[in-house]
């Protein structure tokens, strides 16, 4: 297969990635920071998502829109705009096989950010603008709308011993996924599934569907 991910220079973007790689796939990765990884089946395209030509490519089988902000003036832009680009500049590919978007639990609670959990909702229903246009070719399209991740964008929390007591208070697992988890979950949704599309997949460890509250800096 070939594999298009967006925001894959980091954090959940680079470990999907790696673990296509893993498997034997091609990856092509586009950020506007440089390539986090070395392989000799991985590509980089080091680039505006929102301003620059995106990349002629042919027999994109899979589209993982993860580039996204948090907390930013530019996190519509960033976070649903340029999904919407990138996602119509490939949808066309007759190879394509499946779309994934990498929304956000607040698309689903509406907690965090005003601007960043607006730009995630309207992620959430392009998806399915989409997954309704795809069906008849057969393409999946989902979007995983994941809570806390252990990355780097949340070392606020993560590093903060007294934050962290209150966010585990609140999440009924105690604990948070790893970006190994969140790549099982997008190789099971690209490669393995089938059968279901149009779907948003809140994976949180129980924190807001079960518990919800919302913990950061002031």
């Amino acid at each position: 297969m070939n594999v298009v991910i967006t925001g894959a220079a980091g954090g959940i973007g680079s470990a999907v990635a790696a673990r296509f790689l893993s498997l034997g796939h091609t990856v092509y990765g586009l950020d506007r920071l440089p390539a986090a990884l070395t392989h000799e089946n991985y590509r980089h395209f080091q680039l505006d998502l929102k301003t620059d030509p995106l990349p002629a490519l042919e027999c994109v089988n899979v589209l993982f829109n993860n580039a996204g902000t948090q907390n930013s003036e530019d996190d519509i832009d960033n976070n649903l705009k340029t999904a919407i680009r990138v996602t119509e500049a490939y949808m066309a590919d007759p190879s394509l096989v499946s779309v994934l978007f990498n929304a956000s639990a607040s698309a689903v609670s509406g907690q965090e950010f005003p601007v960043y959990a607006a730009s995630k909702a309207g992620l959430v229903g392009y998806m399915k603008n989409v997954a309704i246009r795809l069906a008849p070719r057969g393409v999946t399209v989902n979007a995983l709308s994941l809570g806390g991740v252990y990355t780097p964008l949340n070392d606020p929390v993560v590093n903060d011993p007294a934050l962290w007591e209150r966010i585990m208070a609140v999440t009924p697992l105690k604990k948070w996924m790893t970006t190994e988890e969140v790549a099982d979950w997008a190789v099971f949704l690209t490669l393995r599934n089938r059968s279901m599309s149009g779907q948003n997949l809140l994976i949180d460890n129980g924190e807001w569907d079960l518990n919800s509250t919302f913990v950061w800096p002031e």
